[in-house]
C-alpha cells in the first residue's frame, strides 16, 4: 500500500575544507592510485559541527575523518559503504571537480525498464512516439537558468546527473535548493550514498562542443561556481527498493540537495544564477496536463554530456506496479545524464513550476518517465527547507 504519511530518508553531510591537487582526465576511475594531495596543515575545522550521533556512526564503523579527506572516500568496500539515512558525510574538497574531471565523468545506469512496462499494470497510455531532444538555446544562465548538472562519485568512478534550482520557501528569493533523482544520490537497495556530491548551474553556459572543453578554465565550465551538497534528503522507498532494472523504486526517485559554495561568495546559488523554480506538489492528473518540458544533459551516445538538451510532449501514464504510484511519460530520446533533470508545466498560477524529474527509460531510448510528486515529495522538501530556516 501506498503510505500515507511523508516517509524520507536523510543524507547528513558535514561540510568541511581542504585542498586537492588538480585531477586529470581518467583519474576519477575506481580504483585509481591518485589521491587528493592534503595541505600540510589542514583548514581549522573548530567551527564545522558534526552531531554526536554522527561521529559516533563513524567510529563504530571505523571511518577516520582526517583519511577520509585525504583519499579514504575512494574505498568502496561493500561493508564500508554507508547507506543508511543520517550516516554519510560530504566534505567539500576544493578544486577535486577541475574541469577535465567534470568533462570526463560518466553517466550513472539509469534504471531502465522494458519498453513495454505497464502495459499489464494499472492504468498505463500508449507507449509515447519518440520526441526528439533538441538543444537549449544558448547562453544557458538565460533559456534555463534553473537547469545544471549534479557530479558525484561512486565505484565505477565519476558519474554525473542532471538537476534544477527549485525556491526556498523557508529563504524567499535566496533559495540553496537543489531538486533532482534518488538514484543520482544513492544507489538503492544494492548500495549507498554517493560521494563528493556536487552542483554546477548552468554548465558550460556557451554550449561549446567536447572538443573545445578540454584544457577550459573553470570559469568557462561553471560559470556561476560549484556548489556542494551540505545536506540531502530521499525517499525510503527508494533506498529500500530502488535499482538499475525493472524500475523497482521508481515512482519515488526524486530527491532534494541542500548545497554550499565551495568558494563562498555571500550570495544564495538563486541569487548567483538568477532564478529558481517553484515545485508543484498538487499537479493535475496527467490527462490535465496540456505539456511538460523536461531538461538535462545527456551523456550516453549519441550525447556526449556536455550540452543541454530538451523535450517537450504531451504526457501520457505509466503505472509500473498496481499497489504503486502513476508516472508521467513523455516521449524523448534523452539518454542516461539527463536522469534528474527537471519536468516543467504551468503551475497553479499558470506560471512554470517543476512537476517531475526524470527518472526511468528504455535500454533503447525513445521516452522517459518520472514520478508525479506527491506527499512523500513534498515532505522532503519541506524537512530540506526547515532544516535551515
Amino acid at each position: 500500500m501506498r503510505p500515507n504519511r511523508p516517509v524520507t530518508a536523510t543524507l547528513c553531510a558535514a561540510a568541511l575544507v581542504l585542498t586537492a591537487a588538480a585531477c586529470g582526465p581518467g583519474d576519477g576511475e575506481a580504483g585509481a592510485d591518485a589521491k587528493p594531495t592534503v595541505a600540510a596543515s589542514l583548514p581549522n575545522t573548530d567551527g564545522i559541527k558534526i552531531p554526536d550521533q554522527l561521529k559516533q556512526k563513524l567510529k563504530e564503523r571505523g571511518i577516520d575523518l582526517e583519511k577520509w579527506k585525504g583519499g579514504e572516500w575512494k574505498n568502496w568496500k561493500q561493508e564500508d559503504w554507508l547507506r543508511e539515512a543520517g550516516d554519510y558525510i560530504n566534505p567539500i574538497i576544493e578544486d577535486l571537480w577541475d574541469p577535465d574531471r567534470m568533462r570526463d565523468a560518466e553517466q550513472p545506469q539509469r534504471p531502465s525498464v522494458d519498453p513495454d512496462a505497464g502495459r499489464d499494470q494499472g492504468v498505463t497510455d500508449p507507449t509515447p512516439a519518440p520526441v526528439a531532444a533538441k538543444p537549449a538555446n544558448a547562453p544557458y544562465h538565460q533559456s534555463v537558468p534553473e537547469s545544471g548538472k549534479v557530479f558525484f562519485d561512486g565505484p565505477e568512478g565519476s558519474m554525473v546527473c542532471s538537476a534544477t534550482v527549485v525556491k526556498d520557501p523557508a529563504h524567499p528569493g535566496k533559495s540553496n535548493m537543489v531538486w533532482t533523482a534518488g538514484h543520482c544520490v544513492h544507489a538503492g537497495k544494492a548500495g549507498g550514498w554517493y560521494r563528493n556530491i556536487a552542483f554546477v548551474p548552468s554548465y558550460n553556459n556557451a554550449g561549446k562542443p567536447s572538443a573545445q572543453l578540454k584544457g577550459a578554465p573553470r570559469e568557462q565550465v561553471a560559470p556561476f561556481g560549484v556548489w556542494w551538497s551540505d545536506w540531502a534528503q530521499t525517499s525510503d522507498q527508494w533506498i529500500a527498493t530502488g535499482g538499475p532494472t525493472g524500475g523497482a523504486g521508481a515512482p519515488y526517485d526524486f530527491a532534494v540537495l541542500h548545497v554550499t559554495p565551495e568558494k563562498g561568495s555571500g550570495k544564495s546559488l538563486e541569487e548567483t544564477v538568477g532564478s529558481a523554480l517553484p515545485v508543484e506538489f498538487a499537479a493535475p492528473a496527467v490527462p490535465k496536463v496540456a505539456s511538460l518540458t523536461a531538461t538535462g544533459y545527456p551523456a550516453a551516445a549519441p550525447f556526449d554530456g556536455q550540452k543541454a538538451f530538451q523535450c517537450t510532449d504531451r504526457p501520457g501514464r505509466l503505472t509500473l506496479r498496481a499497489n504503486e504510484p502513476v508516472m508521467y511519460r513523455i516521449g524523448c530520446t534523452m539518454t542516461g545524464g539527463a536522469s534528474g533533470g527537471g519536468w516543467v508545466a504551468a503551475g497553479a498560477d499558470g506560471k512554470p513550476a517543476l512537476v517531475s524529474n526524470t527518472s526511468i527509460g528504455p535500454a533503447k531510448a525513445g521516452w522517459l518517465a518520472g514520478p508525479r510528486l506527491g506527499p512523500e515529495a513534498k515532505g522532503i522538501f519541506t524537512a530540506v527547507s526547515n532544516k535551515f530556516k
